[in-house]
């Protein structure tokens, strides 16, 4: 808007947008830190290195922008703020993850600020294939921190959250750190970990993170793969889990039915973090990604595929 209307003030643009001027304000703050626009006693304008970015993001903003119906439909649907849908269903399709993986590169890169930041990552397959989407781009002009926002030994050591945190921090000239904790630890060692100093600076660093990017799982398939034992997978049956993200299982109606005694990133940690990103996809994470957005917060940015999208939307043609 300020592209098309400058020089414009910022009670004439919040009007314009519908939105209130202290909203408006943090928004321009932050625009002004990265050089994109510029005030002038006639109203702001669009600096060069402002009209540069316009132009090289034109298409991934015109999706943010212009929204499709689908994903806002989606996002309403969700009670998320956006939602971003790439076609097709990975589940029989897996080369559309590859796809996923460059949105969340091209989102982090919109969206993280100059300067330093920190990344909290979950693990995972899906997470995997966002780790080998990002490039030096996303490094540029940023100071990048990559931790693990759960420990994670007991799974396939490729698809750790140490593991992809190295390769994200290779990928992108940026720095990591490990958080060497099984992700299913007992009551009884839970608080002495808490206290272990290697433990607790890696905790500080989750404390602080600019944004975290997660998956959504099914609830039986991971606690499969957390060798769970017997009693606890019949239970998430009984109780009719179908969805897990950051150590919680949730049934259709979003309700945790079941929460893995961990160390790391909560469900409620999430509130106060900027920017989160999670990617899911495939007809058969549907219902898990709906059961987990009744906790997700509001900011939350969903990347998925058309299989999840017409699942949540019970079918509706996209």
């Amino acid at each position: 808007m300020i592209s098309w209307a400058s020089p414009i003030g910022r009670r004439t643009l919040a009007a314009e947008l519908d939105i209130s001027e202290r909203v408006l304000r943090t928004e321009t703050d932050f625009l002004r830190r990265q050089r994109l626009i510029d005030a002038t006693t006639a109203g702001m304008v669009i600096t060069p290195r402002g009209r540069e970015v316009l132009q090289g993001l034109e298409n991934f903003m015109n999706q943010l922008v212009g929204i499709h119906d689908a994903e806002k439909q989606l996002a309403d649907a969700l009670g998320i703020d956006h939602c971003m849908i790439v076609s097709g269903n990975c589940d029989v399709q897996p080369k559309i993850l590859d796809e996923m993986g460059q949105l969340v590169s091209q989102t982090l890169n919109a969206l993280l600020p100059d300067g330093k930041n920190i990344v909290a990552v979950m693990g995972g397959n899906t997470m995997g294939h966002v780790a080998t989407a990002l490039t030096r781009k996303l490094g540029q002009g940023r100071q990048l921190m990559f931790v693990p926002a759960r420990g994670g030994i007991g799974e396939r050591v490729d698809i750790q959250a140490n593991t992809i945190c190295a390769e994200m921090a290779r990928a992108t000239g940026g720095e990591h750190r490990a958080l060497y904790l099984p992700d299913n630890v007992s009551e009884e060692v839970y608080e002495p970990l808490l206290k272990e100093p290697s433990v607790r600076r890696v905790l500080d660093l989750i404390d602080h993170a600019t944004a975290v990017v997660h998956s959504v799982g099914d609830a039986l398939v991971m606690a499969e793969r957390r060798e769970m034992d017997a009693d606890t997978i019949q239970l998430l049956r009984e109780d009719q889990a179908v969805g897990e993200a950051f150590g919680y299982f949730f049934n259709e109606a979003g309700q945790v039915v079941y929460k893995v005694p961990r160390i790391g990133l909560q469900v409620a940690d999430l509130q106060r973090i900027p920017h989160i990103i999670c990617i899911a996809g495939g007809a058969s994470k549907g219902k898990a990604i709906r059961a987990y957005m009744h906790s997700a917060p509001d900011h939350t940015w969903l990347i998925t595929d058309e299989g999840a999208a017409k699942v949540i939307l019970n079918g509706a043609t996209l």
